[in-house]
Parts: structure tokens; C-alpha cells; sequence
């Protein structure tokens, strides 16, 4: 069964639910997260998004995002998906939210307004390989030089929230 995702407005207000896929097709405001987690040594969690997904495949992220289900807090949806995508769970602080809208080449759109879980971790991840193909620990500073000589190799949500919001996410 499809999963829907809440539509809001630019207030974050929830107006509605649509299937996932339509709210895709039609880029349609919705609510999403994006977690990242660091180390004590201060480097970032990123994933390789596994070769099947539906867009941005084999691309490397943050740590992992999905959309909140209807009922759901933001930090308990980024808890569950990071149980589901990542094999562990911790707490997570909601430090801020953005509005941002991206085009794919299969003819979806990222419209979304997404909230931005920053959470501290020092194992190592179980990896679902239904959701992730490989995950590296990789100092801020070192992700930001690799995404400069090599944009292509991450996903457009992944280096809008890297590029914008480092200072308030690290």
C-alpha cells in the first residue's frame, strides 16, 4: 500500500493527504525531514541511496529523510526512519525547517517543506539494503570539497541543505 504524504502550506499548517507518488508527479507541498547525525569526532553519517529507488539512486545524503506520516511528530518520524534505513536509533532535535522545490529528470518534483533532525551517534549503522547501498563517516569540511568537484554524486536536497544551513546543523 502506498504511503500518503501530508500537504501543508507554507506555515507548515497540514491542508490534506495525498498518495506519495502523486504528490511527486504534481509537486505538491508536502511535509518531509532530513536527519543528520554526527559522530564525536564531529563527522557526518552520509548514505548511498540504494540503486533502486525511485529518484536520486546511488546518489549520496545526509543521514536519511522520508516524509511524517499523519499523526506522527517530526522527531518520531525521523526516529523510525532512521531505525528502518540505518539499524539504530537516537534522539533528535527539529532545529529548523525550509522550503524548497527541485525538478528530477523522471519527471518528479521535491516540493517540500522540510525539517531539518540533527542527532549524535558513535556505532556504526546496520544498513537496510532496500533503502541504502553504502554509508561513510566523512568530516563536514572534507563533504563539502568532494560535493564541489563532484555535485553530480549528490542528491539536490542533500547540498541545498548543506550549502545553506551548515552553521545551524553541525
Amino acid at each position: 500500500m502506498e504511503e500518503n504524504v501530508l500537504l501543508v502550506d507554507e506555515q507548515d499548517q497540514v491542508i490534506g493527504l495525498m498518495p506519495k507518488m502523486e504528490a511527486h508527479e504534481k509537486g505538491v507541498l508536502h511535509r518531509a525531514f532530513s536527519v543528520f547525525i554526527y559522530n564525536a569526532r564531529g563527522e557526518l553519517l552520509l548514505q548511498q541511496r540504494a540503486a533502486h529507488k525511485y529518484h536520486s539512486p546511488r546518489l549520496w545524503t545526509n543521514t536519511c529523510c522520508s516524509h511524517q506520516r499523519e499523526g506522527e511528530t517530526n522527531v518520531a518520524a525521523g526516529q523510525r526512519r532512521l531505525q528502518e534505513e540505518m539499524g539504530f536509533s537516537v534522539p533528535l532535535e527539529d532545529v529548523l525547517s525550509f522550503i524548497y522545490k527541485t525538478p528530477f529528470d523522471n519527471g518528479l518534483t521535491e516540493h517540500e517543506l522540510d525539517h531539518i533532525l540533527v542527532g549524535h551517534y558513535d556505532g556504526e549503522p546496520t544498513i537496510n539494503p532496500e533503502e541504502v547501498m553504502a554509508y561513510r563517516w566523512q568530516a563536514p569540511a572534507q563533504v563539502k570539497t568532494d560535493m564541489e568537484r563532484h555535485p553530480d554524486q549528490y542528491t539536490e536536497w542533500f547540498k541545498i541543505i548543506f550549502n545553506r544551513f551548515y552553521r545551524e546543523i553541525s
